[in-house]
């Protein structure tokens, strides 16, 4: 289990709401989300057009320019 009390990637601003956290589960590689007592697991979400243009709109972190080691 992974608990990250900061939810958010990509410099983006920290989630502050279910569909915040939603749309940020639906773009990455996060296999499971857990809302309150509602959990969803990525392979059973429809399936969405790919939306890469987000990844261009927030500098990246610090960890992924490959700057910390």
């Amino acid at each position: 289990m992974v608990v990250n009390s900061s939810f958010n990637v990509r410099g983006e601003p920290i989630i502050e709401s279910p569909s915040d956290a939603y749309r940020c589960f639906m773009r990455t590689e996060i296999d499971c989300l857990v809302v309150s007592n509602c959990v969803l697991l990525k392979e059973q979400q429809p399936v969405r057009e790919t939306d890469t243009a987000w990844k261009e709109e927030f500098a990246l972190d610090r960890s992924d320019r490959g700057d910390i080691a």
